[in-house]
């Protein structure tokens, strides 16, 4: 029997309160087309068989093979204790902390939470975070777009493409103008994006490492862009702060980030973490929430959600989003990942991934026709071309267990023999020349 919680006579009842004859009447406003034509749902199963199917299912993915995928998501270790202290029940079922007499724990995770960003990408102020890296992303476009109340941004082709498809869709109905300035051979072009950037420039949105994993120092473009009265915004990797010039150090005036590689297991594609950060004369068209401590007329420390400037309930359509909101979860465990590592095991686990990066580079680089797509310095992943579709390639190492990284043809046009390799601290020279030498076979 479907378990239905309301009676026919108190179906009958409430239909009654909204003077509506019966259930389709309730929902005669909705053209038929678009109402479901058919739920097709199958026969319901017992638990015993449902569990029998989900266990098929599960045992057709492939857990033997190697990854070299990158592109904005890492595989990186997660320590045993973070799933132990997340699933407390005082953290695992914590809501929103509206009411700060009773969510002191949760408030004082997110007050953490945000120092912990601070000081890793070197900014003064953050939210309790967002969705994920790219809305983070859009939503740093948009502080600039109030903050300067222009309508033109000046974005790097460098930037994470699914990143730009986000931006893209979402102020597809805004009126903004978005101008992307190609890139060169994988690299930003400085000369190119100082150009672009004019008085009538809101942001100057670009990305370190870029997306085909090269390093770089803007610091002269937002200089550039500073002058210009323009919003610098600077998308990063978290775990390479602990070696990379920060953002706050080149003069970012907003940082963001997917924090996925602070402890979140990849997982499908989420949930995510988007990590946004800003300097403090923006901190007021920052969205979301931001906790603050302070103190009780008792004198004892307390937390308090200091600004909330995106709720629905306050500011109803002026709010500065109403898509901003992200599970604290997310956040509370990549808070756990950045106490358990610490600022040296940080340091280590982004200097063995760069390690890792330049050894593949290198013996990949030494196969016949086989070079990078230039000679920039390079974090963790790096941008190799071969001979030979990149796209073939990977699908035959897949057949032989090994994901080799991602062709990245799919974005850049006249790219496809180019792949992006990504290596961290859990790969071992064993996985890398393992790599090699099916490349060296397929090719």
């Amino acid at each position: 029997m479907p378990y239905i919680p309301h009676t026919p006579d108190e179906i009958r009842e409430m239909l009654g309160v909204v003077g509506a004859r019966d259930v389709a009447e309730l929902f005669d406003e909705i053209p038929p087309a678009l109402r479901p034509q058919s739920l097709n749902l199958p026969r319901g199963a017992t638990e015993m068989a449902v569990r029998a199917g989900m266990e098929r299912l599960a045992a057709k993915n492939r857990i033997d093979m190697v990854s070299f995928l990158g592109g904005g998501y890492y595989d990186h270790y997660v320590p045993a204790a973070s799933d132990l202290l997340l699933s407390r029940g005082e953290f695992y079922t914590a809501y929103t902390p509206y009411q700060p007499e009773a969510s002191q724990g949760t408030l004082q995770a997110i007050f953490e939470y945000q120092t912990a960003v601070c000081r890793l990408l070197d900014m003064e102020c953050s939210n309790a975070g967002v969705y994920d890296g790219g809305t983070a992303l859009y939503e740093a476009l948009m502080m600039a777009v109030r903050h300067t109340r222009r309508k033109k941004a000046v974005v790097s082709e460098t930037v994470n493409p699914i990143y730009r498809i986000v931006l893209a869709t979402y102020t597809r109905n805004l009126h903004l103008e978005l101008v992307t300035v190609p890139h060169k051979d994988g690299l930003d072009d400085m000369e190119g994006l100082a150009a672009a950037v004019d008085d009538k420039t809101a942001a100057v949105v670009v990305q370190n490492p870029n997306f085909f994993g090269n390093v770089q120092d803007f610091t002269e473009l937002f200089a550039h862009a500073a002058a210009k009265g323009a919003v610098s915004v600077l998308s990063c990797y978290p775990v390479l702060q602990t070696v990379l010039k920060t953002p706050g150090a080149m003069g970012a005036d907003i940082a963001t980030a997917e924090g996925q590689s602070l402890g979140l297991p990849l997982s499908f594609g989420g949930p995510y973490l988007g990590i946004m950060t800003c300097k403090k004369a923006l901190v007021r068209q920052m969205p979301g929430r931001i906790a603050g401590r302070t103190h009780d007329a008792a004198g004892r420390t307390g937390y308090v959600l200091t600004l909330q400037a995106r709720e629905q309930h306050i500011r109803r359509q002026k709010a500065t989003s109403n898509i901003c909101s992200n599970q604290a979860l997310c956040a509370l465990r990549a808070l756990i990942n950045l106490c358990l590592t610490g600022n040296e095991g940080l340091t280590r686990q982004a200097a063995r991934s760069i390690e890792n990066a330049n050894y593949a580079a290198w013996k990949l680089c030494a196969i016949p026709g086989v070079r990078l797509v230039n000679a920039a310095p390079f974090g963790n992943e790096f941008a190799v071309v071969f001979p030979v579709k990149a796209k073939l390639v990977a699908r035959k190492l897949m057949d032989e267990g090994v994901i080799p990284g991602f062709p990245l043809g799919r974005y850049y046009k006249g790219l496809e023999n180019a792949l992006l390799v990504c290596c961290t601290e859990k790969h071992d020279r064993a996985d890398i020349d393992r790599l090699v030498r099916r490349v060296e076979n397929v090719l």
